[in-house]
């Protein structure tokens, strides 16, 4: 999974709650308008009426979706698949059947999401307008060996963070987990970033590798994973392993706060251009963050993985909240922003990804691939937007438990 962590001030609340699949048929009809007391309603809209509909190409979104669309189709041929779930799944099943093995063209492929799917705008608390980010895969140098070069430490998962899952013990609690380590006979918080920095996991666990750059670490850490490039020109991927289950603090909200950087100005780059400009405050300033990410080494040269388990797409991938909207499902985008091209941003992507900061129903993250332009636009993006979720004819999200 990639788990991005916010530069303004997003993330790590509610527990991640799989939406579970409701066939309409059978289900008694409601007005979306009052779905229920947590004022979230999918409101029903005609495709050809989506902002910007006609503007995208988007054939373009397609292997995005074959990617979700063939892992699904993987996970339901499991023998140790219940009938509950066979059930659950099969207007995915069928959509996903023909998504995997048509032929399309930009004209098909607009007829076929019309004849098999319905878009619904996403409505919350009587607002449909939401918070917009990016993300994308950094570039980095590093060495799998220490030196006076490369002296700050990638690690691993380590093996004494524990994972626990309160709905264990409290059926109400859900899906809410916490972490920690054992001290004594005591469930106590991880190491924090500050400890850490510190040497809390020397001689306790390995680094996977060295960085050159302790403020790239940092953002690596935001960013969930990144393209590592070693002294003999060797590329290490890496991607997210875990977290040490501290809250995430935004430093860029601190800066504002102290008038460092204008607040209409923040940005990655300007939090990166502060922290190089003062050195001597840069560690007390991130260490004020004491969330800390660990990796692993990822297999394969197609890019990073995202929470769903397929490569990410560049600019057709999208981090939601899964506890408000179906990993694989395709999703309209229109936001105030510019795209790659400078155009505003409208088009057909697929929610493949989650993300500590991506909270609510309205509320995403596009991946913006690597590169240059990918860090720019990801930088920058602050925008507000609407969500328009694609569902099976079949399925209607207004009935949906979560």
């Amino acid at each position: 999974m990639i788990s991005r962590l916010p530069i303004f001030g997003r993330k790590l609340n509610k527990p991640f709650v799989i939406a579970v699949l409701c066939v309409a048929t059978g289900c008694a009809q409601i007005d979306p308008g009052k779905r229920s007391s947590d004022g979230l309603a999918f409101l029903d809209t005609d495709m050809e009426s989506l902002p910007g509909w006609n503007n995208d190409k988007v054939l373009n979104a397609l292997p995005a979706l074959q990617k979700s669309c063939r892992l699904l189709l993987k996970k339901l041929s499991l023998r140790n698949n219940s009938q509950e779930a066979l059930k659950r799944y099969s207007g995915w099943q069928k959509s996903c059947d023909r998504i995997t093995v048509n032929t399309f063209n930009e004209n098909t492929f607009r007829e076929f999401l019309k004849r098999n799917f319905n878009a619904y705008k996403i409505r919350y608390l009587g607002s449909d307008e939401g918070l917009f980010t990016g993300y994308y895969e950094p570039t980095l140098y590093g060495s799998l060996k220490p030196s006076r070069e490369y002296k700050t430490p990638i690690y691993p998962k380590p093996t004494d963070l524990i994972h626990v899952n309160l709905g264990e013990w409290k059926h109400s609690l859900g899906n809410s987990r916490i972490l920690g380590r054992v001290v004594g006979h005591r469930l106590k918080p991880y190491f924090s970033r500050s400890d850490i920095s510190k040497g809390a996991l020397e001689g306790k666990i390995s680094p996977i590798l060295w960085l050159k750059s302790e403020i790239n670490a940092f953002f690596l850490h935001i960013q969930g994973s990144g393209r590592v490039v070693l002294p003999d020109g060797e590329v290490y991927r890496v991607g997210y392993a875990g977290k040490n289950g501290r809250k995430y603090y935004p430093i860029g909200r601190y800066l504002v706060e102290i008038g460092a950087i204008p607040k209409e100005n923040i940005s990655m780059q300007s939090i990166k251009k502060w922290l190089k400009e003062n050195p001597g405050k840069k560690k007390d300033v991130m260490n004020m963050n004491p969330s800390y990410v660990f990796f692993r080494k990822l297999k394969g040269k197609e890019g990073p993985i995202g929470a769903e388990g397929v490569v990410l797409t560049s600019g057709r991938s999208l981090a939601v909240d899964r506890q408000y909207s179906k990993l694989g499902a395709p999703i309209w985008l229109s936001a105030n922003f510019g795209d790659e091209e400078g155009k505003k941003l409208q088009r057909l992507m697929v929610a493949q990804d989650t993300g500590g900061a991506i909270k609510g129903p309205i509320r995403g993250d596009v991946f913006w691939g690597s590169g240059k332009t990918a860090e720019r636009l990801a930088g920058i993006m602050k925008a507000k937007g609407s969500m328009y979720v694609f569902y099976p004819k079949s399925i209607n999200p207004n009935f949906i438990s979560r």
